[in-house]
């Protein structure tokens, strides 16, 4: 599709894709809230359970359909983007309502809120609304898609409420686990805005010398549709920052099953003369390959590296319990470097230290923008944002997991390293963090 297809609140537009990314974005500028995009699957108006609420803290419904792909932050702009796969949407579904909420103040502040769907498969724009005036709201249902005679449409809505997520998600029929500051109030109303119909249901670096662990295939197990949700959703997440740095997991509830660990990146696409300063890198491009990686320490004293180079993956049902997803070898892949930490094994792990390493495509962090976030499969997210990178590094320390009595607490590293000549990445994090390993060169 050749031009932007800018909708009007209340139209509607066919959507002919098998499946959509939904990005919701806003400009970034400094003090502005963040903004979080969300989504309801709903039966004749409500959700059939929490289950079919996905935000931050529940990214994947469990029939596939819809997941929260997280956030990119760029120079200009800030983007949360969620995935409708529609050939696994149930038949007793018959809308999916897009959201978004503000954290830390009201959609006034936002400036360029939008939403936009394009096509999953080719990219191609099928549809954007622009959110223009906004005000006292903290929660936005930006629009829809809906099944009408067996074909998908969306629908830009933009109705706005002033008692944030939580209010929004309760009148779907969400259960809270907060308690509410205010009773769940009416739409604010917005002039002037015509009444929506609602749509009609329808029925070079180096490997270690110790022995690697062996990678070990683990395919997600086959979740039933809309199970019911053990226990009320949890709208808080938490932000570490340098004066906030660490979190205990089991505070956030986030004691069992998988801690998924993602990393994001956008790159500043400018050209860099040849009065840069000394020590930033020439302008990076679309080879650029990091690596997620993790440096462990189990409780009986073993140590080792879970990376792709020497194919060092890990796995999540047997030492080290720490996985490493795949490798994203162009920066290009939506959904980053991921690393799942098995919780279940927590009490069998000392420490653990996550960090990224660059592998090609740049010879500095500078102009990287990268955000970090640590999901448990109970509990609230945790992220954080890398800060400007002002020296020649290679290899980023990101966040450190310590086992503290049976608790895990993460703690914001966020700190840029510098290899001396000949030194490589991984000796360098493993001397600025005492893991005292043994290292010899390894390939991917």
């Amino acid at each position: 599709m050749g031009a932007s297809m800018t909708m009007q609140k209340g139209t509607n537009v066919a959507v002919p894709a098998g499946a959509v990314r939904v990005e919701v974005g806003r400009h970034a500028a400094p003090g502005a809230p963040d903004v979080d995009a969300s989504a309801l699957l709903l039966v004749a108006g409500k959700v059939r359970s929490d289950a079919d609420f996905v935000f931050y803290n529940q990214p994947a419904h469990a029939s596939g359909a819809v997941r929260h792909e997280g956030k990119r932050t760029a120079p200009d702009r800030v983007t949360d983007t969620l995935v409708v796969d529609f050939g696994k949407v149930e038949p007793a579904i018959d809308r999916i309502v897009v959201a978004a909420s503000a954290d830390g103040g009201t959609f006034g502040r936002v400036s360029g809120l939008y939403v936009r769907v394009t096509d999953a498969a080719s990219g191609a724009e099928l549809a954007r609304f622009d959110s223009t005036d906004a005000t006292v709201e903290t929660a936005f249902i930006l629009g829809e898609l809906y099944l009408r005679q067996g074909a998908w449409k969306f629908r830009a809505v933009g109705q706005g409420y002033s008692t944030g997520l939580e209010g929004l998600a309760t009148d779907f029929g969400i259960s809270v686990d907060e308690p509410q500051q205010t009773p769940p109030a009416s739409p604010v109303p917005q002039a002037p805005a015509a009444p929506v119909t609602p749509p009609q249901p329808r029925p070079a670096a180096q490997a270690p010398a110790p022995a690697p662990v062996a990678p070990v295939a683990t395919p997600a197990p086959a979740a039933p549709a809309a199970p019911p949700a053990a226990a009320p959703v949890r709208l808080t997440k938490v932000t570490l920052t340098k004066s906030a740095p660490s979190v205990s997991l089991a505070k956030q509830g986030g004691t069992s099953g998988a801690l998924r660990v993602n990393l994001n990146w956008e790159v500043r696409k400018q050209f860099k003369g040849w009065g840069a300063k000394l020590g930033r890198a020439v302008a990076m491009h679309a080879d650029l390959d990091l690596d997620l990686c993790a440096l462990y320490e189990l409780a009986d004293g073993r140590k080792g590296v879970v990376q792709s180079l020497g194919n060092a993956f890990g796995s999540l049902t047997r030492p080290p319990f720490i996985h490493l997803d795949g490798d994203d070898r162009t920066g290009a892949l939506s959904s980053g470097e991921n690393m799942s930490i098995n919780l279940d094994h927590k009490d069998l792990l000392r420490r653990v230290l996550i960090f990224v390493t660059i592998y090609e495509g740049a010879r500095s962090f500078a102009d990287l923008h990268a955000t970090v976030t640590l999901q448990p499969q109970n509990g609230a997210a945790i992220d954080f944002s890398l800060d400007e990178c002002t020296v020649p590094s290679t290899v980023c320390a990101l966040a450190l997991i310590t086992n503290n009595g049976g608790d895990l607490t993460v703690q914001r590293e966020a700190r840029y390293l510098v290899p001396d000549r000949g030194v490589s990445p991984q000796r360098t994090i493993d001397a600025a963090y005492g893991w005292g390993m043994n290292w010899t060169p390894g390939r991917k």
